[in-house]
C-alpha cells in the first residue's frame, strides 16, 4: 500500500518540476532584469526570446552556447547591438534555468 503512495507521489513530482522550472526561468528573467531588453513575442532592445529560441532549436550546443552567451554578453548574432555580460549576482544556475526556459519558447 505504501508503495503504491510513493509511485505515485514520484510520478506527480516528476511531472510537476518542468512546470516549476518554466516558472522560475520566467520570474528569474524578470529579477534580473533582462526583461528590460528581452521581450518573448517582439524585438525590442534586443531580440524576441522566441526568435532566440527558434534559431537554436535542434541544435545540442544551444544551451550551453546561450549560458555562456549570457553570462559574458556579446554581438553580431542578432545585430550589432551589444548585450551586456551578466552580473556576478546572478549564479550559474539561474543563468542554466533561465536559458531551459527561454529554448522552450
Amino acid at each position: 500500500m505504501k508503495a503504491r503512495y510513493f509511485i505515485a507521489m514520484t510520478a506527480a513530482l516528476a511531472v510537476s518540476v518542468p512546470a516549476f522550472a518554466a516558472d522560475d526561468g520566467e520570474a528569474l528573467l524578470k529579477k534580473s532584469n533582462c526583461a528590460a531588453c528581452h521581450n518573448v513575442e517582439k524585438k525590442t532592445v534586443g531580440p524576441a526570446l522566441k526568435d532566440i529560441a527558434a534559431k537554436y532549436k535542434g541544435d545540442k550546443e544551444a544551451q550551453a552556447k546561450l549560458e555562456k552567451k549570457v553570462r559574458a554578453g556579446g554581438a553580431g548574432v542578432f545585430g550589432t547591438m551589444p548585450m551586456p555580460a551578466t552580473g556576478k549576482s546572478v549564479s550559474d544556475g539561474d543563468i542554466k534555468t533561465m536559458v531551459t526556459w527561454i529554448l522552450q519558447k
